[in-house]
């Protein structure tokens, strides 16, 4: 037995990572509390050491501080020292994070605060026990930055990172590990960030092309090789065709496992014998009957949608461009329902224009589009077949569930609405959510 999460915040477990000038020590021990309510982690009391360190600005009590991991430290070379420097005088000079939204020292902090990698580590049960029929892991995942940010930094540019708690023969095993994506690893072994920011990174004309410079004069200089992926996966978990993925919808998915002592392990990029190109959707449907698994990719060039399934086995089926999607929309989640697949393309895109002449994200909102909902049949050959109907206000990036009723006459979605949709990038906190019905029946869906 498994279970499986997406999350876009991490535990507040105490931290031992550089990520300032703060030099704070802690030690972490997981400790459970097992009844018949349930199992829930709580820390244990810890020795906490401080050294003085320079004023940090905006390191406030309430700003989590960050400590020094115990590891091989890995000196930079002569192109990661020249690049590194290119890349402070543009975050300093050209595009500071003044922002509340990419200042790292804001977006990291609290509960968002990033943790270090935690190896096997048995839980110790305080109160009551665990069953011994008790058999399964519960894993989510999250984006933990590798590296303190050099400049600005949204939550979803953040490393992916997988926790864990394994339980067996009445034990509970805690871990934490990072995706070993190529970006985590390339970037581990140079001793320093050098992908850009993809949420972040891009703003206005100015910075833009010197983001793009430096990255270009990385890639030239061999520091990495774009073709070898940039992804996070660091937004969900999926298991099919008997593998586990982790997924981030800019990259190809990430095949990893849990073994037998609790730990986690990272297999590599997989692309499906070749048939998968680009990306995968991090909300891919699994149908408990047929275990079939059905997905999506979408992006800034044309095709800006693209669907496909896979059969039991984890067999990729041939894409279907969908070309009736005419400009790149921010397709995050989708619906599946027994004959049919439902996508939206609702009011944030991509912006290249904004990004450049009003310093704004790539991703941005478009207040004169109207939303829309497309239906295709599940096993369409081709976008012959797609239907698309106006739904003015509708902005949903999530689904609950979907079905059909009337023998399969009438489709019904359940998905929370996204209010005040422009702030869903820039500022999270003043956006609301409002679970709404939608019903489309077989009369509205003839042409």
């Amino acid at each position: 037995m498994y279970a499986f999460s997406s999350s876009s915040f991490l535990p507040s477990l105490p931290s031992s990572k550089l990520l300032s000038p703060a030099t704070r020590t802690q030690s972490y021990v997981p400790v459970l509390n097992a009844s018949s309510h349930g199992t829930k982690e709580k820390p244990q009391n810890v020795t906490t050491t401080t050294k003085k360190t320079p004023n940090v600005p905006n390191s406030s009590p309430q700003h989590r501080k960050f400590a020094a991991p115990a590891k091989t430290r890995v000196e930079p070379t002569m192109w990661t020292m020249i690049f590194g420097a290119f890349d402070d005088f543009i975050n300093r000079f050209i595009d500071a994070p003044i922002r509340t939204s990419v200042d790292p020292r804001r977006v990291l902090s609290h509960n968002f605060a990033p943790v270090d990698e935690l190896p096997p580590t048995e839980c110790k049960v305080v109160e009551g026990s665990l069953p011994l029929c008790l058999e399964g892991a519960y894993i989510r995942n999250g984006p933990n930055p590798q590296y303190f940010p050099r400049g600005p930094f949204h939550l979803f540019d953040g490393d992916g990172m997988l926790h864990s708690i394994r339980i067996s023969e009445g034990r509970a095993t805690l871990c934490s590990r990072y995706v070993k994506t190529y970006k985590y690893t390339t970037e581990r072994d140079a001793g320093a960030p050098i992908f850009p920011n993809v949420f972040s990174g891009f703003n206005g004309l100015i910075a833009s092309t010197a983001r793009v410079t430096l990255s270009v004069a990385r890639i030239l200089a061999g520091q990495y090789n774009p073709a070898n992926g940039f992804g996070l996966a660091n937004t969900s978990l999926a298991f099919f065709g008997n593998r586990l993925y982790a997924l981030g919808e800019s990259d190809l998915p990430y095949s990893v496992r849990l073994t037998s002592n609790g730990d986690i392990e990272t297999l590599g990029r997989h692309d499906f014998n070749g048939k998968l190109l680009g990306s995968l959707t991090a909300h891919p449907k699994i149908d408990p009957e047929t275990s079939e698994t059905f997905a999506f990719r979408y992006g800034p060039v044309s095709p800006f949608l693209t669907y496909f399934y896979f059969d039991a086995n984890g067999n990729k089926h041939p894409d279907v461009p969908i070309f009736s999607m005419t400009r790149p929309s921010f397709l995050h989640d989708f619906a599946l329902t027994k004959n049919y697949a439902i996508f939206t393309d609702i009011q944030i895109g991509m912006n290249p224009m904004k990004m450049i002449f009003r310093k704004g994200a790539l991703m941005g909102y478009d207040p004169t589009k109207v939303p829309r909902l497309g239906f295709i049949p599940r096993y369409a050959k081709d976008e012959s077949e797609m239907k698309w109907f106006d739904v003015p206000g509708f902005n949903f990036m999530h689904v609950i569930n979907a079905w059909e009723e009337d023998e399969g006459n009438t489709v019904v979605m359940i998905a929370p609405n996204i209010l005040f949709i422009e702030h869903v990038l820039e500022r999270v906190d003043l956006i609301h959510a409002m679970v709404e019905k939608e019903k489309r029946t077989n009369m509205y869906m003839q042409q």
